[in-house]
């Protein structure tokens, strides 16, 4: 059966109702595609931190606890629509990065991100798992930017059986060396990398999303994707803000890239 996806481009601020009404625009758009998984990027609601080297405690993104009143206008948002967005969760005196799988009738799914780069361990405290869950498109997971630099992760989710893995991310370009241009920037071909070789390892759909923009020094590559089971890209953004929309039979995209060679199957966990 076909599911129509769109993985996410876009920016957005401090400004809680200015983002609000960027979602409800993305999924009103999404909804006349006739898009059925729509996965925004990380720190939708609120953006995400201005620098990485030292975060200021006074620019910090705002932090939502689950029961804060944007979290069901989001979710009647959805509808029948599968709807993937991150944000800054407050759980008691706790901030975490945070993704949350919706539809019309509630939350399907939260991940916390796990991995962090050494900014991020200032402000946010670690999530402590990956689980995939049940969706009305089929089992999905989720993983938070830096989460899929570590192969562990999205191979944690497969062997749980998910099919597609939903990440969102907020994903800058180099910190330390930022090229001229930025499809020559390092950073960038790392994120192509990675959403292709988590994909093609564990042979199930991935759908990349990001923030484009900038906020205080922090430059956001864009570059949201679905890519195939094969590793293949079968729709991007590039740069700019927008939505890349793919059509995929996933079930017969999995069974065809497994047809011979079929990784999860042929692992040797026991001498790793």
């Amino acid at each position: 059966m076909s599911l129509k996806i769109g993985a996410v481009a876009a920016g957005f601020t401090r400004d809680l109702e200015f983002d609000l009404s960027r979602v409800e625009a993305l999924i009103r758009h999404g909804r006349r595609e006739e898009i059925q998984l729509l996965v925004l990027p990380d720190a939708a609601l609120g953006g995400y931190l201005s620098d990485l080297s030292r975060p200021s405690p006074d620019d910090l993104p705002p932090a939502l606890s689950l029961d804060d009143p944007l979290i069901p206008k989001v979710i009647a948002m959805a509808g029948e629509m599968v709807v993937c967005f991150g944000f800054c969760e407050a759980d008691g005196g706790e901030r975490y990065n945070t993704a949350l799988c919706v539809t019309g009738d509630g939350v399907l799914g939260r991940h916390r991100k796990v991995h962090q780069p050494p900014g991020e361990r200032s402000v946010y405290a670690a999530g402590n798992g990956f689980e995939a869950f049940e969706t009305p498109i089929g089992r999905l997971g989720m993983m938070i930017d830096y989460d899929k630099t570590f192969p562990e992760s999205a191979r944690a989710l497969a062997v749980d059986g998910a099919e597609v893995i939903a990440c969102l991310n907020a994903w800058p370009t180099s910190i330390t060396n930022r090229a001229p241009r930025m499809n020559e920037d390092r950073q960038s071909r790392l994120f192509d990398l990675y959403d292709r070789s988590r994909a093609a390892e564990n042979q199930v759909v991935l759908v990349s999303s990001n923030l484009t923009g900038s906020i205080g020094g922090m430059r956001f590559l864009g570059q949201s994707k679905v890519v195939g089971p094969g590793g293949d890209i079968v729709a991007r953004t590039w740069s700019k803000a927008g939505i890349a929309v793919a059509d995929l039979d996933v079930r017969a995209e999995i069974d065809t890239a497994r047809r011979v060679l079929h990784h999860l199957a042929e692992r040797r966990p026991e001498v790793y």
